[in-house]
This record gives structure tokens, sequence and C-alpha cells, in this order.
């Protein structure tokens, strides 16, 4: 766990192939204020092999994000990516450059009627990226996009989320007005804090081959027992539950509700008793404190 860890409640994770650890040095290279901050490897006890890189957690300018080698089943999609705010020409310049290099551009760098100069971009792991040249305190900022099933959902979801995390508070929202190409009254851009971090999000009534997946969760570090479980209850309410904290919201938007021990006993020094952290974990949907506290003490 980072010193970051505590203070960013909310946490991206990205699910990679094999590549998290090829992946956040990319980034730090290009992203200014940057770091890999942690390394962990599989245990004995993990679903891989032993030794190999686990779990990679690094900072983007202050942003804290997790990286995983969890196995090729989920892919990337611009459902949820990354926007960030560049001070300068040459900032945004060399990072489109950098981003695009090997990916694939989704809008080109220009003016646009909302930006003097803007780009958005799935870069070569898949991860998407919107650049805009402006001035921002939080210089990157997770971006939901609501397409098909979900269109016409955003401002809902956005309320509940919202409602669910304290130092929460919805700041903007722009509706679509009759003749703007999409049902009148439909989110055109939102944007809002949970727990002192901001967010945004639009839908899109077009044709889109993707939506939200697995690939991009969002990991909410918790403090308490009761702390999960409300969590837990109200955001799979509509939704489903998934193995290790993970679960889907009736949007389709995956989080994971993990409690901070989770890490702290995972990462003891003594691999016997991480190992046995692991594989309670593994058996786990939703993460009981008490059950991770027994492993770790049982001989």
């Amino acid at each position: 766990m980072t010193e970051n860890h505590a203070e960013q409640k909310i946490t991206p994770y990205l699910w990679f192939d094999t590549q998290a650890e090829e992946a956040a040095n990319f980034y730090v290279s290009i992203f200014d204020h940057s770091k890999v901050a942690d390394i962990a490897r599989y245990g004995e006890g993990g679903p891989r092999p032993a030794g190999g890189v686990m779990i990679v957690t690094f900072q983007l300018d202050g942003q804290v994000f997790t990286a995983l080698n969890g196995g090729p089943e989920f892919n990337f999609t611009p459902a949820i990516s990354f926007f960030v705010y560049c001070a300068t020409e040459e900032e945004i310049d060399r990072l489109f450059k950098k981003l695009s290099n090997g990916g694939q551009v989704l809008m080109e760098l220009d003016k646009y009627p909302f930006s003097e100069k803007f780009g958005w971009v799935n870069d070569r792991f898949g991860v998407s990226w919107q650049l805009n040249l402006a001035p921002n305190p939080q210089k990157i900022i997770p971006f939901f996009t609501f397409v098909g099933k979900q269109h016409g959902k955003a401002e809902e979801a956005v309320n509940t989320y919202v409602s669910l995390f304290d130092h929460s508070s919805i700041q903007a929202i722009e509706r679509y007005a009759a003749g703007e190409g999409e049902p009148k009254g439909t989110v055109k851009h939102a944007r809002f804090t949970l727990h002192g971090q901001e967010f945004m999000a639009m839908e899109s009534g077009l044709e889109h081959a993707w939506t939200f997946t697995e690939a991009v969760s969002l990991l909410v570090n918790c403090e308490s027992q009761a702390e999960v479980d409300e969590l837990w209850e109200k955001l799979t309410a509509g939704g489903e539950e998934g193995p290790c904290g993970w679960l889907k919201d009736k949007y389709g938007v995956s989080w994971q509700i993990i409690p901070t021990v989770l890490g702290t006993l995972m990462q003891d020094e003594d691999a016997e008793k991480a190992s046995r952290v692991m594989k309670a974990m593994l058996q786990m949907k939703k993460i009981d404190i008490a059950g991770l506290r027994q492993a770790y003490e049982s001989s």
C-alpha cells in the first residue's frame, strides 16, 4: 500500500493480462510528478505462478492507480476513460503523441466547440485517455460514458454514487437541448466529487460496440466491516456480486469493496501467513475481515 492510499478513497484499478508492470512504467515515464510506488508478487497460494508480478501501484501527477496482471478475460473500452487536464500546448502535444503511438485515435487533437484543444485516444494497451488544454487542480479524472442499455441512466448513476460517500457533491450537470442530436435532457457532461475526488460522466445515444467492463474497476478503501457491508449492500442492489470483493452495480460499473487491512495482511513478512490470507480471500465474495484475521492467525 502507498502512503496516498488512505487519502485517496477510490482508486482506479486496471486489469491487464500480463502487461501491468510495462504499462505502469510507460505511464510513469510520460506523466510529470509520477512514480511506481509498490509491486506485489504472486505467492505460493495464488492463482498465477509464484514470484510473478501481481499488482503494481503507481502515481500519475498525484492520482493513485493500481494495475493487476489478472489474465486475458477482460478488455479495456472507452466506457471508463481518464480525462487529463494539460497546462500547456507542449504538454498536450507530447502526451497525445506518446499515448496514440501504437494505439487508436478516437478524436484527433484539434479545436472543438467545447475546447481550445482536445483529443481522445486508446493507448497501445487499450486504456482510454481524453486530453484537454486547460488548468485544473486534479490533473487526471475518471470519466464514465453511458451508452447502449445504460444510455439515459447517467444522472441517476451520478446521484446514486454521490449518495454513497461522505464529502461528495454534484458540481454541474449540462444536459442536451432539443436539436443537439441526443434526446433532450440527457447528460451532455456532468462533474461530481466522491469523497473529495473529482469524476465526470456523459452519455451517448449513438451505436457503440462497447460498454463498461471489469477491465477498469473502482477500488474503495474501507476502514471497517460496517463500511464494507453498507457499500456492498447498496452497490449490489440491482447489480451482481462477484468474487474477492468485486461487484457490478446496476449500471454495469465494476467496484471492489476492500478493507484496508487486507493489503496489510497480504503483505506480511511471514509468507505463510500472507498465503493463508490470500487463500481465504479467494473463497470470499464480500470480504469478511474476521475471516481474514482468522486465516492470518491460524497455525
